[in-house]
């Protein structure tokens, strides 16, 4: 369908959609998700002819996507996420009488939604961007990914079907083909209120561009990418070397490396331990077999950072097989903190199994390549317990460096939950208030209005007086959630 009319559609359709009430919206989210189930293994089998991703992990990855739908679902049946406040009257008050003020999120309206290639379920046609903007209210413009075009078909086909169950326009949901400058007149497009990305940082960065010079600036939510770094102190890495190794390890090889979370900065005290660590991930990462990458754009691109990293000063290879078209093979290598921290672009990330190991001589040094740090979706603080209590200063700097900060663990494995942050800082997203997973995610598609003095009749109904039930207001000053 051609931008403009998917675009006017959504914007027609949007009239009817913001009107819809949450019990309709929730439905409709319930239905995408049955209706995607319904397509069986066609859908498993077609994502993974077009992104050489296993059927195990894709059937795993249709079942975070359905799951996201119907969390969603019940957030909208639930309610308190449109945030209803109510300041009651208080026309006895002086100086000066209070109005009536009564305020709730409404929905943007239309949103464009750009598809990653790494998730062509999860993150693409009906992913967390889709599900949340729809919960929210807003109507859907897709742009399909290039990776997997007959995959992000079939899932708007199950959405055609669940919008016509539920008797909402198929201007609710549009979907759109095309390169480049297709993606770029969506962005410019006037009837678009919203972006949501998932990719690169030169695609993310592109369009946020794009839409600060728009005559009206639009919000774009891009997740952009990061380095994950992990942070190992001295008495954590002499306590169990060679099963942080493992499992730092096979961290960087899950999809081989083709996740946002992917550690590819690993920072290790100076210590006689230490080489036994770096001993057993070498080991790890060389008898690892090669997998398959998305594309051979991205094996290309993986091939190319590596070269470009490994020439720089004072960076030592230390696992480095010959390129492939396709396969992506793990690759390690290692520098001092130094070093590292003369270099950014030793920040860089390098989308596949790659991670750097950075070695650092004193906490003061690695309080320092903290601070350097670049915004990043998770960073990992690694220590005993009671190293960890000892680490404040190196917590508090890296809360402000990251979305979501593990104490245990490792990044890759985003859990969908009410809890989850996956966002952070520039450059890993463009608005750190922000998050692609979990409930939160809805916020980025809503806007705080306040009604003042407003007839019961023209009230939204979560705002009138005989609906109450389960919304947080302000009465008289105090804040409560009503049981009303």
């Amino acid at each position: 369908m051609p931008y403009n009319e998917a675009l006017t559609n959504a914007a027609q359709a949007f009239e009817v959609y913001k009107k819809t009430t949450p019990a309709q919206r929730a439905q409709l989210l319930r239905s995408i998700a049955e209706a995607i189930e319904a397509l069986g293994e066609e859908l498993l089998e077609t994502a993974s002819r077009e992104s050489n991703l296993p059927l195990a992990r894709l059937t795993g990855e249709r079942g975070r996507t359905c799951s996201q739908l119907r969390l969603f679902a019940d957030l909208v049946d639930e309610g308190s996420w449109v945030e209803a406040i109510i300041d009651t009257a208080l026309p006895d008050r002086q100086p000066l009488p209070r109005p009536d003020l009564r305020r709730m999120l409404l929905p943007l309206g239309p949103v464009v939604v750009f598809g990653a290639s790494n998730f062509p379920l999860a993150f693409s046609t009906a992913g967390g961007d889709t599900a949340s903007a729809l919960a929210a209210g807003c109507t859907v413009v897709y742009k399909e990914h290039p990776g997997h075009p007959k995959t992000s078909q079939l899932v708007h086909k199950a959405i055609v079907q669940a919008l016509q169950a539920n008797e909402l326009p198929e201007g609710v949901f549009q979907h759109v083909s095309g390169d480049v400058e297709v993606g770029q007149e969506l962005v410019k497009h006037p009837a678009t209120k919203a972006v949501a990305f998932t990719g690169s940082y030169i695609g993310g960065k592109a369009i946020f561009d794009l839409a600060m010079q728009r005559e009206v600036p639009i919000p774009v939510y891009a997740e952009m990418g990061s380095t994950n770094p992990v942070f190992i102190l001295p008495e954590k890495l002499k306590e169990n070397t060679a099963e942080l190794a493992r499992q730092a390890a096979a961290s960087v090889l899950l999809g081989a490396g083709q996740f946002c979370t992917c550690p590819g900065l690993l920072f290790v005290p100076e210590s006689e331990v230490t080489e036994g660590f770096m001993e057993a991930l070498e080991e790890e990462l060389s008898k690892s077999t090669p997998a398959k990458m998305l594309h051979d754009g991205i094996a290309g691109n993986y091939y190319k950072g590596l070269k470009k990293l490994l020439q720089a000063e004072g960076v030592q290879a230390l696992v480095h097989q010959e390129a492939h078209v396709l396969e992506g093979r793990a690759a390690l290598a290692s520098t001092s903190a130094a070093q590292w921290l003369q270099n950014p672009a030793l920040q860089e990330e390098i989308f596949g199994p790659f991670t750097l190991v950075v070695r650092y001589s004193s906490d003061a040094e690695l309080i320092s390549a903290a601070k350097a740090l670049q915004g990043q979706l998770t960073c990992t603080l690694w220590g005993s317990h009671y190293e960890q209590q000892l680490q404040q200063e190196l917590t508090d700097v890296l809360r402000d460096k990251c979305g979501r900060l593990l104490f245990s663990g490792v990044p890759t494995g985003v859990e969908v939950s009410p809890a989850m942050t996956h966002g952070g800082p520039f450059p890993a997203t463009t608005d750190s208030r922000s998050t692609s997973v979990g409930t939160y995610a809805i916020k980025r598609f809503a806007r705080p209005v306040t009604f003042q003095s407003a007839p019961q009749a023209l009230l939204p109904a979560e705002l009138q007086d005989e609906n109450r039930t389960g919304l947080w207001r302000t009465i008289n000053g105090k804040l409560s959630q009503s049981s009303l």
